[in-house]
């Protein structure tokens, strides 16, 4: 009997070594894919107050990326640039209605899962890039 705990000594060192790694990525994913998550329901619902801002009679298109601005810094994301958020005025809905559609893309990056990635393919060049996410809301014009 003791023979046998002798040559299992350092198995439960081995053991952990392999998978608290593979726990800590796993629970990492988690965190990380819940911020994207979080991230593209704050952009679907600033493309919803630009579109609401659009559709009012008088509004210019400053007023709009100013709103959309807004609700991101709000939501705790990064004002986008002028170019990173398309209006659209004269969309058309049906044959007898149009709307203004509001489009906002953002540069999401990954906080640990790209040093990961860059880790497991180094001379790959799009690891390190954002990932451009996307909300469009169009709006009925009244």
């Amino acid at each position: 009997m003791k023979r046998m705990l002798r040559d299992e000594k350092g198995t439960a060192l081995i053991e952990a070594a392999i998978t608290v790694p593979i726990i800590l990525l796993i629970a990492v994913g988690i965190f990380e894919f819940g911020r994207a998550y979080q991230t593209q329901q704050v952009l679907v619902n600033a493309s919803r107050e630009g579109a609401r801002m659009a559709v009012i009679e008088g509004s210019t298109d400053a007023q709009v990326r100013q709103r959309v601005n807004d609700y991101l810094s709000g939501g705790g994301l990064a004002t986008l640039a002028d170019d990173k958020i398309a209006i659209n005025r004269a969309s058309a809905l049906t044959a007898s209605a149009t709307g203004s559609n509001v489009e906002v893309n953002y540069p999401f990056q990954f906080i640990v899962l790209n040093p990961i990635v860059r880790l497991v393919a180094p001379g790959d060049t799009t690891t390190g890039a954002p990932i451009t996410m996307k909300a469009a809301t169009t709006m009925r014009n009244e």
